[in-house]
């Protein structure tokens, strides 16, 4: 089969990754499809075989599968400069335009017209949150044991506030044991497949790590320096830092405890903006977790000294895409040679198994706290960590908005960007007639 794969040249591979970048709307699954078809289908560079695996290695690691993916194709087809040119063509189309929108977010956010169109914005991204809940259901919880791992995770966070990194650590220790004593329970067969006869890469991954870390950390360390600790960048730096290595199952998982941690904990932008900016996320070409990025911008925007609010912005906004991504191509060119072993390691697959179980309540949480967020005015604490909405105060604009947006993605299959449209001049007209 792989011996009639093109192919290309480096000139070619930029081009087509260039558009693929360009195109890639419609999150992880709309970006994944577009790469088969472009690469898999239409081009013959990559065999199926060949892309089905490197998918499944891109979702054992953190971060967004869609970018890793466009890495390892690069890599595999011209080594670290192929990845290199692959996995940043998918980023930077995105990151130009929710750079662009995020200026014109801190410049135009008090205007009344603005909050309008956001408002319907912020009802649409509520029923395209919804509808991945129940994508990632119907593809993640086969068994018992796993809807009962999504139940836990959703009850644990919701109710309790539990930390992120906590459910997802624990979803994965509680699969690796699963995976060992009772595999069925996780819908594993239990039968592990012998690893391939050849030697084991640890130079060249070592090498990977050393360069990628220090790649990664450059920048930290050039603020630390100039700035010191107690600087707004330093502490977006370290936080999106962190983020980048917990951030299994996709921008969704940990959005929730971004925006607990940015809202709450930061106070960097309220729960509004927040989810004025997986609005504007949803409607960028690239990851979803390209969000960060808004988030980055806006928290040094609003700290900008000693520098102007928009240097300051531009600051933050690429200090946050960096750490959150250069992790991505450690991960893959580190890695990568060692993907057909990760495929049969069936201890860290029952631990993903679970993880990817948990990951399900965690965007539950998610929908759950959008819902809050957007469909009611205020909220009353019920205890810390936990409030209910005001009945009250319920905005059924946002409703109306809402309930027909979720007809439109989830029950008409609508693609997001038209429904985020109209959303949005929904919301303005709306404003005008209340």
């Amino acid at each position: 089969m792989t011996a009639s794969l093109q192919h290309p040249d480096f000139g070619e591979l930029l081009r087509v990754s260039a558009r693929i970048g360009c195109l890639s709307f419609g999150g992880p699954a709309g970006q994944i499809a577009l790469m088969h078809r472009e690469l898999v289908e239409d081009r013959g560079w990559i065999s199926e075989d060949q892309y089905l695996h490197a998918l499944n290695f891109c979702h054992l690691l953190p971060g967004p599968e869609a970018q890793q993916l466009a890495i390892w194709i690069g890599w595999k087809l011209h080594g670290i400069r192929g990845g290199l040119a692959a996995g940043l063509l998918f980023v930077i189309p995105g990151a130009l335009v929710i750079l662009a929108l995020s200026m014109l977010y801190g410049a135009a956010a008090h205007l009344a017209w603005f909050a309008a169109l956001f408002l319907g914005i912020k009802a649409a991204v509520l029923a395209i949150v919804a509808g991945a809940v129940l994508r990632l259901a119907g593809r993640a919880l086969g068994t018992d044991f796993r809807k009962g791992a999504a139940l836990v995770s959703f009850l644990a966070l919701f109710l309790f506030n539990a930390p992120f990194p906590l459910v997802v650590i624990g979803a994965g220790a509680v699969g690796w044991i699963a995976a060992r004593w009772r595999p069925a329970l996780l819908g594993l067969t239990g039968e592990a497949a012998a690893a391939p006869d050849t030697p084991r890469p640890w130079g060249y991954s070592a090498r990977a790590v050393l360069i990628g870390a220090l790649a990664w950390a450059a920048p930290m360390a050039a603020v630390l320096a100039l700035l010191g600790r107690d600087h707004v960048l330093w502490r977006v730096g370290v936080f999106f830092s962190k983020l980048a290595v917990v951030t299994f199952g996709g921008a969704y998982a940990v959005l929730a405890y971004m925006a607990q941690q940015a809202v709450s904990a930061q106070h960097w932008l309220t729960a509004a903006e927040m989810a004025d900016g997986l609005g504007l996320a949803e409607t960028t070409p690239g990851p979803l977790i390209m969000v960060t990025q808004f988030v980055g911008y806006l928290a040094a925007f609003r700290s900008p000294a000693p520098f102007t609010p928009l240097v300051a912005g531009l600051l933050g906004a690429g200090l946050t895409t960096w750490v959150t991504f250069a992790p991505c191509f450690l991960w893959v060119f580190a890695l990568a040679p060692w993907i057909e072993r990760l495929e049969r390691a069936q201890l860290l697959k029952g631990a993903l198994a679970l993880v990817t179980s948990a990951i399900v309540g965690v965007v539950a949480n998610l929908s759950a706290w959008f819902a809050l967020q957007v469909l009611f005015h205020d909220l009353r604490p019920v205890w810390p960590g936990f409030s209910l909405p005001v009945p009250a105060s319920f905005d059924w604009r946002a409703g109306l908005i809402a309930a027909l947006s979720g007809w439109a993605v989830i029950g008409r299959k609508w693609n997001v960007i038209p429904v985020l449209a109209g959303a949005a001049v929904g919301g303005w007209l709306l404003a005008q007639i209340s």
